[in-house]
């Protein structure tokens, strides 16, 4: 048996009067020491009630908040599974989940209503049973380093939702890398605020800074002005704010934005989706280093640009960057063949992050794995510097007059308009061409976008089977909580407009 590196304990020994975890919404606070204790605490209740080892699936339902990441370091401890889930969804997608995971014991806010048949308990309840203070669950009753902790469900950008099973071993290695990549410390402070129920909140922006020693700040969540206050307090002193794409683009276009409110960050990673090169240029030239990546609930976090060097993230914005110290990468053809340099081809990787694969779906395990190497669905390219470049989702793809076109591609030339506050492009059937673009605007607040000033940008910077056919202004589109556009949703939204 591997044993499991716990950083909150050894931390507890090294750094144990060094603030580890807050929640900015209640105020509560937890050095290391008080941490460890705290984690003990839940672990030795769950593994009472749950047995030591067992491997049964603790499910959440709630906002972020600290006992969040309490639980799921004590499902650890206690050889127990955490299984955060996304809130946001309707009752019967909440159904189906828990009909997969096959829960033991659910924890949620009193706000969301829960199926009866699941024994529901809110954090009230759990820390009305929870022992006193130096309980600690049976020596034995942690499992492997290589066993499933957290089974994160993935958000769904293509539909049915698959769970991805993540061990400590995956978990240590995908946070070394942000760690090492971010220049993360033990002096480091960051502000979380993606949903703790998607591998960017939990372990993209929740697990570095532990894992260095450094300080996680939890909100409830994303509220732009609340948001920018906090990056701007110097009594908080962030340092680092991860986020995705569109998250960076709400910021810049908030009413009285002023980049100087960001200044005082070491980095800004971005993960999650593709970001626009003019929006890392924008933000790297107002003194903001944006660090964009690339990562997925299956594989952890994965590349980087540089963090130190602004000239450079200007000269690759749109990149991903380069793979970080535990991944290795490759792409290839439909053959799964190596391509030559700058061709594009499906990113493959392989590394400790990478996930062991779906619960309860061995089909769909053995389809994502070739020969020990985990095929990312991700049409990407790599160019003479090694730099990676995602050219988008290879499913998202679509074709028109014999020619590949990918979606953000477009939706990087899109950005780069004045006005424009999101885009997303879809390919629809056309009776000449087989597929057109078809693409759907959101205006920045207090703006206006002309769609033939639109066409003109495109025709200027793309080629021509490229240039979306049709433009379609819109109030929303939509997405994940991750901040993934929906394609599909997207898909079946084009059949009705068009009549299909």
């Amino acid at each position: 048996m591997t044993p499991a590196i716990d950083p909150i304990a050894a931390h507890a020994g090294t750094r144990s009067g060094h603030l580890a975890l807050a929640d900015l919404a209640s105020g509560l606070r937890w050095t290391y020491a008080a941490l460890d204790v705290e984690v003990n605490r839940y672990a030795a209740w769950l593994a009472g009630e749950l047995g030591g080892a067992s491997g049964a699936r603790v499910v959440l339902l709630m906002r972020n908040c600290a006992e969040m990441i309490i639980l799921q370091h004590a499902c650890s401890r206690a050889g127990a599974i955490f299984v955060p889930l996304n809130w946001r969804l309707a009752s019967a997608e909440i159904e189906a989940l828990l009909a997969d995971a096959g829960p033991s014991l659910m924890i949620g806010d009193p706000e969301f209503a829960t199926p009866g048949a699941i024994r529901t308990l809110t954090l009230a309840d759990v820390a009305a049973r929870l022992p006193a203070p130096g309980a600690r669950p049976p020596a034995d009753a942690r499992r492997d380093f290589d066993a499933t902790t957290t089974l994160l469900y993935t958000s769904g950008t293509s539909g049915r939702p698959k769970g991805v099973m993540i061990s400590e071993a995956n978990a240590f290695w995908g946070a070394t890398n942000l760690m090492h990549g971010n220049g993360v410390t033990g002096d480091s402070v960051f502000l979380v605020d993606v949903p703790l129920f998607h591998t960017a909140g939990l372990f993209g922006a929740a697990r570095p800074p532990i894992l260095a020693g450094g300080t996680a700040l939890i909100s409830a969540g994303f509220e732009a002005p609340i948001t920018l206050g906090r990056l701007a307090d110097p009594a908080l002193g962030v340092t680092h704010y991860f986020s995705v794409p569109q998250i960076a683009q709400v910021l810049w276009n908030t009413p009285g934005f002023d980049p100087a409110m960001l200044r005082a960050l070491k980095v800004m990673p971005t993960g999650g989706a593709p970001n626009p090169a003019a929006q890392v240029e924008r933000f790297v030239r107002a003194g903001i280093p944006m660090s964009d990546g690339f990562g997925m609930s299956e594989t952890g976090s994965n590349f980087g640009t540089p963090v130190n060097d602004p000239t450079l993230m200007i000269a690759k914005a749109g990149s991903c960057g380069k793979p970080y110290i535990a991944i290795a990468a490759r792409i290839v053809d439909d053959e799964g063949r190596d391509v030559v340099e700058g061709e594009v081809g499906e990113l493959w990787l392989a590394g400790p992050s990478i996930t062991a694969g779906y619960w309860n779906q061995p089909e769909l395990t053995a389809a994502a794995f070739t020969d020990g190497w985990f095929r990312t669905g991700d049409a990407a390219r790599r160019d003479s510097d090694g730099y990676y470049w995602l050219v988008d989702r290879k499913k998202d793809m679509y074709i028109s007059g014999g020619e590949n076109v990918y979606p953000a591609e477009v939706e990087a030339v899109l950005a780069e308009w004045p006005g424009v506050a999101e885009a997303a492009v879809i390919g629809v059937p056309d009776p000449r061409w087989g597929e057109t673009g078809r693409a759907y605007i959101i205006a920045a607040p207090g703006k206006t976008v002309s769609t033939d000033d639109l066409e003109k940008h495109c025709r200027s910077r793309l080629a021509r089977f490229k240039v979306p056919a049709t433009v379609v202004l819109t109030d929303a589109i939509p997405r994940t909580a991750s901040g993934k556009v929906q394609k599909h949703v997207l898909r079946e939204r084009a059949k009705g407009e068009m009549g299909g």
